[in-house]
């Protein structure tokens, strides 16, 4: 749940790939680069297309550079930033996955003591992430931890000693429970700073700096957000914004106005409450309204919640004869925890690799998915049905006191409003030994309420941002947890390297 140790290792191989010459491109990213015939740079782009299709992704990497190399040479701007945002997506889509066999192998062994020769087998032939490319078969980054998430034992034995599950269920256990009415109890105010820092030697020299900076949003379970403080006011161009579906103020800061490293922060405050939603009678759910804008938008598919033909037979299967959408929901939550194990997942690769698969789908189909896959698929489960759903998107304390990237689920009912649940925080009571009794209190908690311990940047993981992020820009846009930077003048990614330790967020609980 908490990302640091995945971004500390990414970021060392991102520049290690990067350097030897970074980044990929889809098919569809194919353009008519010159009709009066090609030149040597057009050769050397359509060859990296070619080699993208054929999975050879690092051979693909390396033609796109060398016509982003041509096309700056001859001077042609517009075809290098294309060339060179094909090389970047080139690069991740094969960045998360750095083991060959034997080092897959060696992490399994490390990381599980005791692990036998046939496990080791059969997690790397039938269930582990992996991919081919230039005919090797490759391993996902965290091949190992993700062993040990689909194999509760060999968990549990890891986590004796290092996972206090009495401050994780330090809410859901709570016996302090007299006088809440709900649906929002238990406020707690959060005051700290988020910070981005981008050492001067990675800026690029000239051209603009577009930043969308994240911030926290208002919502019914998170009020009085303040910002104060903001680095650079002068290169403000939109916002801040702190209403609305997602939380963000906009930079363009010139290059050359950089002297030193770039550094830009934010005094942030809110108030969050604990949802507390037990109360619900199915037979007192409203009608929806089918007309409302805000219905048709939580009822359809987007880009990272697809609502396929398979989604909506498996949702309809999930749910049998019930019809009522409360009820519908609860099956569909406890079915997603009973069903798909948490984790690890390549996000980078699979934003990155064309033709595009939905967040949703891809844990659909393989079968296990983290917080914002498990998210997004019972959004994607709940929207076939007609119910409103979607993933929210910011940051979490429940595990520890450092906030670590996360992302939970809501889904409408007329009459009681945004019902929350987090599969992935429920999920993580089968990591460690525990009575049964508490096991089952605990994931019943996540079903329909949630913790205070959060910070919310996005209501939506699909919520449009104005300026809307480039669609030709090779940029992560799944989350907006991080920040997203996007540069026409810089040779390596910048905005990959942005999401790494470049920016923290410090908050803590204050008296008020």
């Amino acid at each position: 749940m908490n990302h640091r140790s995945t971004t500390a290792f990414l970021v060392i191989s991102a520049l290690l790939l990067l350097l030897a010459a970074g980044c990929t491109a889809t098919p569809q990213d194919t353009k008519t680069l010159d009709a009066s015939g090609p030149s040597p740079a057009d050769e050397a782009y359509t060859r990296g297309v070619v080699e993208y299709a054929d999975a050879n992704y690092r051979i693909a990497e390396e033609r796109f550079g060398e016509a982003y190399a041509l096309y700056t040479d001859a001077g042609d701007l517009d075809k290098a930033r294309t060339a060179r945002d094909a090389m970047f997506r080139a690069n991740r889509t094969y960045i998360e996955y750095p083991l060959n066999r034997s080092a897959a192998e060696a992490a399994l062994r490390e990381k599980i003591p005791g692990i036998t020769d046939e496990s080791i087998a059969d997690w790397l032939d039938n269930r582990a992430q992996k991919i081919v490319s230039e005919d090797e078969t490759l391993y996902f980054y965290d091949v190992a931890g993700n062993y040990l998430y689909a194999h509760f034992d060999d968990m549990r034995k890891q986590n004796e000693r290092g996972l206090d599950f009495d401050y994780v269920a330090r809410y859901a256990w709570s016996e302090n429970r007299s006088g809440e009415a709900g649906p929002y109890v238990n406020p707690v105010h959060y005051a700290g700073v988020e910070r981005l820092e981008v050492p001067h030697e990675a800026l690029p020299s000239s051209g603009v700096l577009k930043i969308w900076f994240p911030l926290p949003v208002e919502t019914d379970s998170q009020r009085n957000v303040t910002v104060t403080n903001l680095s650079c006011p002068e290169y403000i161009v939109a916002g801040p914004f702190t209403t609305g579906a997602i939380g963000y103020v906009y930079y363009e800061i010139p290059a050359g106005a950089v002297n030193g490293d770039l550094v830009l922060s934010a005094d942030i405050a809110f108030t969050s409450y604990e949802q507390i939603f037990r109360g619900i009678d199915p037979a007192k759910v409203g009608e929806y309204d089918t007309s409302d804008p805000e219905y048709r938008l939580y009822t359809r598919s987007e880009r990272n919640i697809d609502i396929t033909d398979a989604v909506r037979e498996k949702a309809r299967e999930i749910v049998g004869n019930e019809t009522n959408p409360h009820l519908q929901a609860q099956m569909i939550y406890y079915h997603i925890i009973e069903t798909y194990p948490y984790s690890h997942v390549p996000h980078f690769s699979i934003d990155a690799r064309g033709p595009k698969v939905a967040e949703s789908t891809h844990m659909f189909e393989t079968g296990h998915g983290d917080c914002g896959t498990q998210s997004m698929l019972f959004a994607a489960f709940c929207r076939s049905l007609g119910i409103p759903a979607r993933a929210i998107g910011g940051y979490q304390t429940i595990m520890g006191e450092t906030p670590g990237a996360h992302f939970w689920a809501e889904y409408y009912l007329p009459g009681y409003g945004w019902v929350p649940n987090d599969p992935t925080a429920a999920e993580a009571a089968d990591w460690v030994v525990l009575p049964d009794e508490k096991r089952s209190a605990f994931k019943d908690y996540y079903a329909a309420n949630l913790d205070p311990a959060r910070l919310v940047i996005q209501k939506n993981v699909d919520a449009p941002m104005k300026p809307a992020l480039p669609e030709g820009a090779a940029i992560f846009r799944i989350v907006r947890q991080y920040p997203a930077i996007v540069s026409d003048t810089a040779d390596y990614d910048i905005d990959l390297f942005s999401m790494m330790d470049c920016f923290t967020i410090d908050i803590a609980a204050v008296d008020q």
